[in-house]
C-alpha cells in the first residue's frame, strides 16, 4: 500500500472510531494480558476476538465488548485508542471483534446486516447482529475467567451501529449498551440523509464494497483508495464538479464495487434498504442503553437521536438515556482542551467531563454496582448559551414551540405571519451549485467543519433564499425537533430543498483569539441546524414522483432535533436552496426513475418558488406544553 494510501486509511478509520490520545502501552502491559480467539458462531463461521483481561486476579471483572469493522487488530501491541483511559484505570475485561467477513474473521460482509426478527441461540441456521453478538457473549461468559458475569458493549459509528443491533434480543448477560454516533437506517444517515446522496461519501466505497480473499490484519483495498486519492485533488468542489454525472463514477471508480452496485440500483426507500432499518427492530429492551451523538455530526446525527425516541417508545423497562454534547461525529472521545468547532469555542475540557463523568459512571454503575448515580433523562448541550442542561424528557414538552414566518424583503417572522399572497423565488442551476463551505477543502470522507460554518457566502447568492429576524430583544430557546413546511412550484419537475436554521451574531460581536484574523465574528451567520429533502419523496419514499410544473404543492421537511438558545441582539435567519455541493449530490431537476444514471443533458436549471404560507415549527404545539420545571 503507498504511503498516500496509508495515510487516509488513517483518517478514514480514525474518522470511524475516533480515537481519545492513545493510552501508555506500557500501562496496558504492565496491568493487562493479551490474548486472542476465533469464536464460533451458530453457523460454524468463527469470529476473530482479541481480549485484554486484567491481571490483577483477586476480584472478578465485567466485560466491555467492542465489535467493528475497522480492524480489531488496531488494538494489538497493547495500544489503546477507544475506550477512555478512565475505563481502562477502572479495570474492566476489554474485548474487541472484528464482525463477520471483515480483517481476521471469516465469513462475508454485509453493510447494516438486516435484523431477524425474534432470532435466538436456538436457531442454528438464521444469522444476523444480534445473534452474533449473542454468541461472542455466551463464549466469552463461559470461558474468560475472573469475568464477573455482567457484559457492557460501545462503539462510535459503525460500531455504534454493532452496539445497537445487539439490543434486540439480547444475551440475559448484556447489562449495558452505549451506541455512540449510532447508523440506524442508511437511506436516512451516513450514506444518503433523507435520500438524498452525501456525495462526500464516493470514495468511502473502496473500504465497505469489497470482499477480501483471506484472513488480514492489513486493508485489502488500498488500490481502489488510489483510484481518487493517487493526485490528491485540493479542491474538492471543482473535482466533484469535474465527475459531471454519478454515472461516470460508476465507470471510472466503483464498477466493480458490489455496495455502490446495491445503492445505484437501489435509489428508492424499497425492501433492500426498509430490510436494514434496525429502527423497528428495536423492542422490548429491558437493560441500560445511553445513546450518545454530536450536535455537529455531519454523519451520523439522524441515528443517535432516532434511536433514543425508539427505544423510549417502545420499551418501557429499559433505562434509556440520552447524551447530545457540542462534538463533530465521534468527538467526545477525544480530548482537545477547548472545544472548537470550526471557528466557534464552546468550553474547555468537555469531551474529559463526559468520559469521566458520564459514560465511566453508566459503565461502572450498571456493570461494577458501582455508585448511586441518578442519571439524566437527557443530557443536552444548549449550543448557544453553551452549557449542559439535564431534561426529564426529550424532546421537552414544556418550552413553547416556536414558529418562524417568511417576509417581504428577507423578513423573518417569529410567531407572526408578515404577508398574505406573497411568494419568493430563485433559479438553482446544478452546475453552478450552491457550495456547502465559506472555505476551498481538498478532497474529504466527510467534511465537518461546515456544520458551524459561516453562512455569508450563501446569503450573498441569488440561488439561496435568506430571511432574517429583527434583532432579538430577549433570549428564545429552541429545543426540540423542527419541521419545515413548505409550499413550493416549480417550472422542472424535481428539485433538492435544503433548509438552514442559522443564528446571526451582532455587528459588534468581539473576535475569538483562536481564529485566524480573516475570521470575523462581527455578524457571522453560525450555522445551527440544516438539512437536505430529495423533493421526489415528498409523498412516499418507496414511490417517487415527479413535480408537474408550475403547480403548488406541499413538502414537508424534517430536520433534526435541536436545543440552542438565541441571545439577546442576535438574529434568527433561515435560507433554502436547492443544491449543497459536493456534501450532497446533484438532483438534475429534471424527473428522471434513477439519479445514479442520469445523463449529462438532463440537469437542467429551474425556477423554484416558495410562498409565504410556509412554515418552520420548531418543539412540541403550543396546546400540547406540559406544566413543569426546565431542568430537573
Amino acid at each position: 500500500m503507498s504511503f498516500k494510501t496509508l495515510l487516509f486509511t488513517f483518517f478514514f478509520s480514525s474518522s470511524f472510531i475516533l480515537c481519545a490520545q492513545t493510552l501508555d502501552s506500557l500501562y496496558i502491559k504492565t496491568h493487562y494480558t493479551k490474548s486472542e480467539h476465533f469464536i464460533a458462531m451458530r453457523d460454524g463461521i468463527k469470529l476473530y476476538t482479541l481480549v485484554y483481561t486484567p491481571k490483577d486476579t483477586a476480584k472478578t471483572y465485567p466485560i466491555l465488548l467492542n465489535r467493528t469493522c475497522y480492524n480489531a487488530s488496531r488494538n494489538d501491541n497493547y495500544k489503546f485508542r477507544y475506550p477512555s483511559q478512565y475505563l481502562v484505570k477502572d479495570k474492566y475485561i476489554f474485548v474487541f471483534q472484528d464482525v463477520r467477513g471483515r480483517y481476521m474473521s471469516e465469513g462475508v460482509f454485509d453493510n447494516m446486516t438486516p435484523n431477524i426478527s425474534g432470532n435466538d441461540v436456538y436457531n442454528t441456521s438464521d444469522i444476523d447482529e444480534s445473534s452474533d453478538t449473542y454468541d461472542t457473549i455466551d463464549y466469552l461468559i463461559k470461558t474468560l475467567n475472573y469475568n464477573n458475569g455482567k457484559v457492557g458493549m460501545l462503539g462510535i459509528s459503525y460500531p455504534g451501529f454493532y452496539t445497537a443491533a445487539a439490543l434486540p434480543d439480547a444475551h440475559p448477560a448484556l447489562k449495558a449498551s452505549s451506541p455512540q454516533a449510532p447508523i440506524a437506517d442508511f437511506f436516512f444517515d451516513d450514506f444518503h440523509h433523507q435520500g438524498a446522496f452525501l456525495q462526500s461519501y464516493t470514495a468511502a466505497f473502496a473500504v465497505f464494497g469489497y470482499q477480501k480473499d483471506t484472513l488480514t490484519k492489513q486493508s485489502w483495498y488500498g488500490d481502489k483508495l488510489n483510484r481518487f486519492y493517487k493526485n490528491k485533488p485540493k479542491d474538492g468542489y471543482d473535482f466533484h464538479l469535474k465527475q459531471g454525472p454519478l454515472k461516470n463514477i460508476t465507470e471510472k471508480y466503483h464498477h466493480d464495487n458490489f455496495f455502490w452496485k446495491q445503492i445505484v440500483e437501489h435509489p428508492n426507500y424499497d425492501e433492500f434498504w426498509q430490510k436494514r432499518n434496525l429502527l423497528p427492530h428495536l423492542k422490548n429492551i429491558n437493560h441500560a442503553v445511553m445513546t450518545v451523538g454530536g450536535w455537529f455530526d455531519a454523519e451520523d446525527l439522524y441515528g443517535p437521536l432516532n434511536i433514543y425516541k425508539t427505544i423510549e417508545k417502545t420499551s418501557p423497562n429499559a433505562k434509556n438515556t440520552i447524551v447530545m454534547g457540542p462534538w463533530e461525529h465521534g468527538g467526545w472521545a477525544r480530548e482537545r482542551g477547548k472545544t472548537i468547532q470550526n471557528h466557534i469555542y464552546f468550553g474547555d475540557s468537555i469531551s474529559t467531563y463526559y468520559q469521566r463523568d458520564v459514560e465511566r459512571k453508566f459503565f461502572a454503575h450498571y456493570l461494577k454496582g458501582e455508585g448511586n448515580t441518578k442519571f439524566a433523562e437527557a443530557l443536552m448541550f444548549d449550543t448557544g448559551v453553551k452549557q449542559w442542561e439535564t431534561f426529564k424528557e426529550w424532546p421537552p414538552k414544556h418550552i413553547p414551540q416556536i414558529k418562524l414566518y417568511f417576509g417581504k424583503n428577507g423578513r423573518l417572522g417569529i410567531n407572526t405571519q408578515l404577508n398574505n399572497n406573497a411568494s419568493f423565488s430563485y433559479t438553482s442551476d446544478p452546475k453552478n451549485p450552491v457550495p456547502y463551505t465559506s472555505q476551498t477543502e481538498g478532497l474529504t470522507f466527510t467534511p465537518r467543519r461546515f456544520m458551524t460554518d459561516d453562512q455569508r457566502h450563501a446569503s450573498k447568492r441569488p440561488d439561496v433564499l435568506t430571511f432574517e429576524s429583527d434583532v432579538l430583544e430577549e433570549d428564545i430557546i429552541l429545543a426540540g425537533e423542527l419541521l419545515a413546511k413548505l409550499n413550493v412550484s416549480m417550472t422542472g419537475t424535481d428539485a433538492d430543498f435544503i433548509i438552514k436554521l442559522i443564528d446571526v451574531y451582532p455587528n459588534n460581536h468581539p473576535e475569538y483569539e483562536h481564529n485566524p484574523k480573516n475570521i470575523i465574528m462581527g455578524g457571522y451567520q453560525q450555522l445551527v441546524r440544516s438539512e437536505v429533502f430529495r423533493g421526489r419523496f415528498r409523498n412516499n419514499f418507496e414511490h417517487p414522483e415527479p413535480f408537474t410544473p408550475n403547480k403548488i404543492e406541499a413538502v414537508n421537511i424534517p430536520l433534526q432535533d435541536i436545543l440552542h438558545t438565541f441571545k439577546k441582539n442576535h438574529r434568527i435567519m433561515i435560507q433554502i436552496h436547492s443544491t449543497w455541493f459536493p456534501y450532497i449530490d446533484r438532483n438534475p431537476q429534471k424527473y428522471v426513475d434513477n439519479i445514479y444514471k442520469a445523463n449529462e443533458e438532463d440537469f437542467i436549471s429551474s425556477t423554484i418558488t416558495v410562498y409565504d404560507s410556509s412554515v418552520i415549527e420548531i418543539g412540541e404545539d403550543p396546546e400540547k406544553i406540559l406544566k413543569q420545571p426546565l431542568k430537573d
